[in-house]
């Protein structure tokens, strides 16, 4: 039995670690995935692109991993809450992978064309954006579920950022119809800079999930 449960102790640490890589090269790519959309450089941008694969991969491996656990020491209790937690995490984490994409692909398209003013403040809502990535990820790795409360609160802000997007710039193609196609990038992005944040939140009431045993999503009041 005491065989059993080292075992049993060494997957679950080697699951952790797939969880925290996973997580680092999700946080670099939204990070590189911003600084092409800001810079309109595509080289990187494409870098993004092509690394995605990477990302996809690793969240198959801990799935799979997963799996492989519940099927052969079939947890219970708290080792069982953790399987789950890091399950969802892992698929939030290939989610923000594909947002970072398609901040890319907004970017490829942005450097072909003649360069325009942002509209809105993209980079403060980026930053807000990686902040709450950051912080959920701390979150999970040190247990901390005040940091997670803090990032679930956050979200509001990033929403309320997004909002003000649109609206500016519904206000921006109204003066200048002919930028057009250019606003819907810069509104593409500030729509999934948004869902980072959503995902971020996700983790982040995953994490407080793990440790009180308490599922908040639906529940504002109670973040």
């Amino acid at each position: 039995m005491a065989r059993h449960s080292k075992h049993f102790a060494k997957e679950i640490e080697k699951l952790k670690s797939m969880i925290l890589a996973l997580g680092t090269n999700v946080e670099a790519s939204v990070k590189r995935a911003v600084r092409a959309l800001t810079r309109r450089d595509s080289t990187l941008a494409l870098k993004v692109i092509d690394a995605d694969y990477e990302i996809d991969q690793m969240e198959v491996d801990i799935e799979e991993e997963c799996l492989k656990i519940l099927a052969l020491h079939q947890p219970v209790a708290n080792d069982l809450r953790l399987i789950i937690s890091i399950l969802k995490i892992n698929n939030d984490l290939e989610r923000i992978g594909d947002l970072a994409v398609n901040i890319s692909e907004r970017a490829v398209y942005l450097s072909t064309h003649n360069k325009i003013e942002f509209p809105f403040d993209l980079q403060d809502m980026a930053e807000k954006a990686q902040e709450m990535l950051n912080g959920s990820l701390d979150a999970m790795v040190n247990l901390d579920t005040e940091l997670a409360h803090k990032v679930c609160k956050a979200d509001d802000e990033v929403d309320a950022m997004n909002r003000e997007a649109y609206t500016l710039v519904e206000e921006r193609i109204r003066q200048c119809p002919d930028q057009l196609n250019s606003m819907i990038q810069f509104l593409s992005a500030s729509r999934y800079l948004e869902r980072v944040a959503d995902h971020a939140t996700n983790i982040a009431e995953d994490v407080i999930y793990l440790v009180d045993g308490n599922i908040i999503r639906h529940s504002k009041e109670n973040i």
